[in-house]
């Protein structure tokens, strides 16, 4: 039976979602016209006033903002609100430079909290679960998100934060842990920590997790749901519009519902700017239509997916993002070619190798080098150099299909690539580029 947080919000008719959008963006762009002066300024770079925008239909007629707007901005500069109004920030660990700062309000936190808790209610959750939060505390939003909304939920919360596995562990048995909260690659560390202990799915208390926070494939949802025995969901949201809950699976498991009471998406064209119709694959772009302190009008997200408003199964009628296939800025350009560090990893989960891998790009006499160091099983290793070479060869062979480009791959010992508590490693480029 499917379970909702706020039906009347989740199942609403698309005119009941569209009315919601139109009038919260009229109200959303006075409110940063009035009180942002560095987006007046970009609004009128463009020569728009607030009286230009009727309604959701006029919405392409507003500036994009970016990370950089983020940087230049730093830290006060897109603030809503009077400092004393706000009550926290969250942070993400920004690759370059300056941190992205995000402010909220009370309000803006209950928000956030109800969109977690819709996506805790999505995977099964009730009032009768104990739910293990594993993800980052403090400055990171994962831990936050999540630990609001299990409260919403009425569920038992345990804030393990990440790491400390053993830990983790220990309270997932002894406590009857049901619901797990962490970054897919945390929960396959857990589930490949757990099988080493001897623990088969069935003797796992644990039936649903909500992994988000970095790219995952379809075959390492497979790999996780088998080794715990559970139903693993997929959750979605970035700091610069609140954190995770920004969309999330249902019992579908075929893409995320946006909560479009919250947050207006659009696929662009990364290269035009063009607003590209639905179905079509582009660069996600959000506004965000409630958000009091630090709300972001068309913010460019750079993840490339896709929208569908097809009827799901779940009853929920906001529309759905599949995954994101990748990043209009991560994706890695190499010898001319677009790789996508998720289709790697494709190749050697359905090659029977677990997500536990590294890509190193470089440059060498000009010419790009591709190296994928990937992990053996324990089941797997061998020091029969012959039959690693033979088992280099396929996945050279698997890759070269999936990219049409020749890497170069080395098989080493299990345990020998450095564990992640948060976000994976998995590239490493060393090109001056």
């Amino acid at each position: 039976m499917e379970r909702y947080y706020q039906p009347e919000i989740e199942c609403a008719s698309r005119e009941q979602i569209k009315a919601w959008q139109d009038e919260r963006l009229v109200k959303q762009v006075r409110h940063v016209w009035d009180n942002v002066p560095y987006y007046r300024k970009k609004m009128e770079e463009k020569g728009l006033t607030p009286d230009d925008i009727r309604s959701s239909d006029d919405l392409h007629k507003l500036p994009f903002v970016t990370k950089a707007d983020l940087r230049e901005a730093y830290p006060y500069g897109l603030v809503a609100k009077p400092l004393k109004e706000c009550v926290r920030i969250q942070s993400t660990s920004g690759t370059t430079g300056k941190r992205v700062v995000a402010f909220y309000t009370q309000h803006d936190i209950d928000l956030w909290e109800d969109c977690c808790a819709r996506a805790i209610m999505a995977a099964g959750g009730t009032d009768e679960d104990v739910c293990q939060v594993s993800y980052g505390y403090g400055l990171f939003t994962g831990g936050p998100g999540l630990n609001g909304g299990s409260h919403k939920v009425g569920c038992l919360t345990i804030p393990t934060s990440s790491g400390n596995t053993e830990r983790q562990i220990m309270f997932i048995k002894d406590l009857s842990a049901t619901i797990l909260c962490c970054t897919p690659s945390y929960a396959a560390y857990i589930g490949e920590t757990m099988k080493e202990m001897g623990l088969t799915p069935d003797q796992i208390p644990l039936k649903a997790g909500i992994f988000g926070a970095e790219a995952w494939s379809e075959e390492m949802r497979q790999d996780i749901q088998n080794t715990l025995g559970i139903k693993a969901y997929d959750i979605y949201g970035l700091t610069e519009l609140s954190g995770p809950g920004v969309s999330f699976e249902c019992s579908a498991q075929s893409g995320m519902h946006v909560n479009e009471d919250h947050f207006i998406a659009e696929i662009i064209d990364p290269d035009t700017g063009e607003v590209l119709p639905e179905g079509t694959k582009g660069e996600l772009v959000f506004t965000s239509i409630t958000k009091e302190a630090f709300p972001l009008l068309r913010y460019r997200t750079r993840d490339i997916c896709m929208l569908t408003r097809e009827k799901c199964s779940c009853g929920r009628t906001h529309v759905k993002m599949c995954k994101p296939m990748g990043r209009s800025d991560d994706m890695l350009i190499i010898r001319g070619v677009n790789v996508f560090p998720s289709q790697i990893e494709t190749v050697l989960l359905n090659h029977g190798y677990p997500a536990n891998y590294q890509i190193i790009v470089d440059r060498v006499k000009n010419t790009d080098t591709l190296d994928v160091q990937v992990e053996m099983t324990p089941e797997m290793f061998t020091d029969n150099m012959g039959e690693i070479a033979k088992r280099q060869k396929e996945l050279v062979d698997g890759l070269r299909s999936m990219l049409g480009l020749a890497a170069k791959v080395t098989l080493v010992a299990p345990k020998t690539i450095v564990r992640s508590e948060g976000k994976a490693v998995r590239v490493i480029d060393k090109r001056k580029i």
